[in-house]
């Protein structure tokens, strides 16, 4: 990856670290600031208010073609038409921009509560601050965990790593100083005194300068969208599908009416009005209303679960998910570790270990694990007489950390981390104030021992020294023939519940699978008391040898990994989407982005460090699996609602334009105006704006909701038949029965399709009886207010303008009865689709969606 310049705006001072007071920036001049140079943002978010987002609907193609056929009727002089089109457009847009703007506002609400923050010094006060209201000359302080959040110049530093693989293609973790002479005029990405947008801090502190913001930064537009563009969801997928189902239906009826037209001589401007108001009738135009709003509101429910959404199509995602992946720890145990003891390779009681362990975890300024928390909440030990000279920061692959300390005249090395990371750069042992050589028997004893310990499920480190020369730096080489002084041990209860959790979760379709980099022993001690199948336990050394075909499998047979690095867990993450798993990655740690960013659903918390925060497209205020839980139900509960308004609007919308279709072909009239299709569409659309509201049976909220664009296809090509002969059957009673003139055939069937095509909500709303599921009161009314406003049209002054007239009362006898056995019909047909939806296995269900998305991509 070539490595970017530093940018900066005319208005953005080079060298932003000249003229900064000490205490930083007042709020004052920050403010002035802020209003010079923005936000610090690398991109604008909210597409510039209310007035964009509702131009931004004008655009949707439909809305064109239907301001096309209002100016082409108005052309030619039907005026009413062409006002009845531009008020119906008009009304379908104003009703979506209302809900879906308030229902936006609501979801944005909640992602600010977990907006990335910054550590800012501002009238002489370290403060906490929005991320987007830094500004170039503010005086920020950096840790480990942290996400840096502008791009800035190094005051101090103290053993600061900084990973910035994004910006510059290196994969380790760079170390970061202050500037000393010319090195000061150094503007790349790979300047030593200079930290950037997007990369983080996996070790030291800093304190830093800000100089360049927003689109200003080295990453400017593509730091962010590399940061914030996850991979398509399997919502996102679906969608897709559904939308080219759709379109080759729309494009098939409407070429099928035009050549009706043709063939029957039909007026050329009447027959295309009537094909693109075909199209529109097909078309769920309301589509991203009902999706946003309901995935709004189960973002607004999920929020009272202490569940926070970042991306709203990530609520589907949480509905489907079938296996979660996470570590034990702050999981399955509490993540209150307390220090259990200190011993030496053997086994026996040792104060040295945990002196050389308290002297390691005092100096170290990587992040602060729980156990180093623990090391030093047991002593208060005096290190006034020891004076850090470096740091050789912990990584994933050395898996330990060491710090170099100088006490009068000793120079002393002390390692801590993994016991086999440990003990395989040891040479010597200290036991019972001897220092002995490691041969065969005691390498042997020593691994027993720590392996001892793990069977007991307390975790184990290692505790090594030696001593070394004075020299300016040490590096990872210098972590040989060292001396094993012993281990500290930790004890992590388990949660209390958490059982009965795993439990809830496995009879609601969810796999929990565990991720630990512990050892096996105690990863299986710890599984086994909260009902895990620990029959089948899989190290990373066993995962290294494999390829991504034979990991799915062994992934999905695992419950349980043990030893196991960041980059293992991105290739389990990835095995395990392609054996069409819906994967949830639960991750707090800077080693948890990729695997987060990669799953279907990243969960974090929100005491995560930044870097894992913001990869991730849920937030859990709390570690909390009951939570979880209830936020994976919300999701069920918002795909239900949209996928009722998927099979209702395709089932009924097909069957009626269908039946306008054929209907078109023996009359010697058109079957419905124009304007009267797009006011049934209308009348049904508003109908099915309150779905979101709607309640949903606990029997749907049992097991992973998943798309599938066959079910869809069924439901299309089955139930819209039989909405078509219905139809047929009231264009016989109209016209041989009733006699019907061409303005009361328009008429009656205009009411007969709305009542069946809006009615049939309540029997699909639910894959069960539908007098045993009770809809929700906002269903009820809206359903039957869209009804009754059919029914009183043809009576008011409207009727002429919109072709209406009166109808006998014989017509309504026939039409409550037909309305009857159609519904009854339908739900014989649903239970049926539902039945042997439900029967498919979970792999044919998987292979349904797989298709789908497959499909997308040739």
């Amino acid at each position: 990856m070539p490595t970017p310049s530093v940018r900066h705006s005319p208005g953005q001072p080079a060298d932003a670290q000249s003229g900064v007071p000490a205490g930083g920036l007042s709020e004052r001049e920050a403010q002035d600031r802020r209003a010079r140079y923005g936000p610090n943002e690398a991109r604008a978010v909210g597409h510039g208010g209310p007035i964009a987002a509702l131009l931004l609907l004008f655009t949707n193609p439909l809305v064109v073609i239907l301001l096309l056929a209002a100016g082409v009727s108005g052309f030619v002089g039907d005026i009413v038409g062409a006002a009845i089109i531009a008020a119906m457009v008009i009304l379908s847009v104003t009703l979506n921009f209302a809900l879906s703007y308030r229902s936006q506002r609501a979801a944005n609400r909640l992602r600010d509560e977990i907006a990335p923050m910054a550590t800012v010094c501002r009238d002489g006060r370290w403060q906490e601050r929005p991320r987007k209201e830094l500004v170039p000359g503010d005086l920020i302080r950096l840790a480990a965990g942290d996400r840096v959040p502008a791009d800035a110049r190094l005051m101090t530093a103290r053993d600061l790593h900084v990973l910035q693989a994004a910006l510059t293609g290196e994969s380790m973790p760079v170390e970061k100083a202050v500037a000393d002479g010319q090195e000061g005029l150094d503007r790349s990405a790979d300047a030593r005194h200079l930290v950037f947008l997007g990369t983080s801090v996996v070790a030291g502190t800093a304190t830093a300068v800000v100089f360049a913001t927003g689109r200003q930064t080295a990453f400017g537009d593509v730091a962010e969208a590399l940061a914030e563009r996850p991979p398509p969801t399997e919502f996102e997928r679906g969608l897709s599908g559904f939308s080219r189902l759709i379109m080759y239906t729309m494009v098939f009826l409407l070429l099928a009416v035009l050549l009706i037209g043709i063939a029957m001589h039909r007026p050329p401007l009447e027959t295309m009005l009537f094909a693109l108001a075909l199209a529109v009738g097909l078309t769920p135009e309301f589509m991203p209303m009902i999706t946003t709003v309901t995935l709004a509101r189960g973002a607004v429910r999920m929020a009272r679960q202490r569940v926070i959404v970042k991306h709203l199509a990530a609520i589907e995602d949480f509905g489907s998910m079938t296996v979660l992946l996470s570590d034990k720890t702050g999981t399955l145990t509490s993540n209150e570790t307390s220090l259990a003891s200190s011993v030496d390779p053997f086994g026996g009681a040792s104060e040295r270990s945990h002196v050389l362990a308290y002297l390691n975890a005092s100096f170290e300024t990587g992040i602060r694990s729980p156990l180093d928390a623990a090391i030093l909440s047991c002593q208060t030990l005096a290190v006034s007489g020891y004076r850090k000279l470096d740091e050789i920061p912990f990584d994933f692959e050395r898996r330990r950390l060491s710090v170099v300390v100088e006490h009068n005249d000793e120079r002393l090395l002390i390692v801590k981390g993994a016991p086999e990371s440990v003990i395989a750069q040891c040479t010597r042992y200290e036991a019972d104030g001897l220092v002995q050589k490691i041969d065969a028997t005691s390498m042997e004893r020593c691994m027993r021992t720590q392996e001892g310990f793990g069977e007991q499920g307390l975790r184990v480190l290692a505790v090594a020294y030696r001593n070394v020369p004075s020299q300016e730096r040490y590096a990872t080489s210098d972590e040989a023939d060292l001396t094993l002084a012993g281990f500290v041990l930790f004890a992590d209860p388990i949660i209390p519940g958490v059982a009965e959790c795993l439990r809830t979760l496995a009879e609601d379709g969810i796999t929990v699978k565990i991720l630990t980099g512990d050892n096996e022993r105690v990863a299986r001690h710890v599984c086994a008391q909260v009902g895990i199948d620990v029959s089948r336990l899989v190290t990373g050394a066993e995962i290294e040898g494999l390829g991504e075909t034979a990991l799915g499998i062994l992934a999905e047979r695992t419950s349980i990994f043990a030893r196991v690095n960041p980059a293992q867990k991105h290739r389990i993450v990835l095995a395990l989407k392609a054996r069409n798993c819906v994967v949830g990655f639960l991750g707090d740690g800077i080693n948890d982005a990729p695997s987060l960013h990669a799953a279907d659903v990243g969960i974090s918390v929100a005491s995560a460090v930044d870097v894992a925060r913001e990869a991730a497209d849920i937030v859990l205020r709390e570690r909390d699996l009951k939570a979880l839980h209830a936020g994976v139900i919300e999701g069920r509960r918002a795909f239900t609602n949209v996928m009722k308004y998927l099979l209702m609007g395709t089932s009924s919308n097909f069957g009626n334009m269908f039946s306008m279709a054929a209907g078109a072909l023996f009359l010697p009239f058109l079957p419905m105006l124009p304007t009267q299709i797009l006011l049934n569409n209308f009348l049904y659309d508003m109908a099915q704006t309150t779905i979101p509201t709607d309640n949903v049976d606990s029997a749907q909220l049992r097991r992973p909701r998943r798309w599938s664009v066959a079910l869809i296809r069924r439901f299309m090509l089955g139930i819209g038949p039989i909405s078509s002969i219905y139809d047929f059957l009231t264009f016989y009673v109209l016209l041989r029965w009733l006699h019907a003139s061409e303005a009361a055939f328009h008429t009656g069937w205009f009411i007969e399709s709305l009542a069946t095509q809006t009615l049939v909500l309540f029997v699909i709303r639910t894959a069960g009886n539908p007098l045993r599921s009770r809809p929700s009161k906002a269903l009820i009314v809206s359903v039957l207010l869209a009804i009754a406003i059919g029914v009183i049209l043809p009576a008011t002054p409207l009727a002429t303008d919109l072709g209406f007239v009166l109808l006998p009362p014989a017509f309504f006898m026939f039409l409550i009865a037909a309305t009857v056995t159609y519904l009854l019909l339908v739900e014989m047909a649903k239970r049926r689709f539902m039945r042997s939806a439900d029967d498919a296995s979970p792999a044919e269900r998987n292979n349904t969606v797989n298709r789908s998305g497959a499909r997308l991509h040739e």
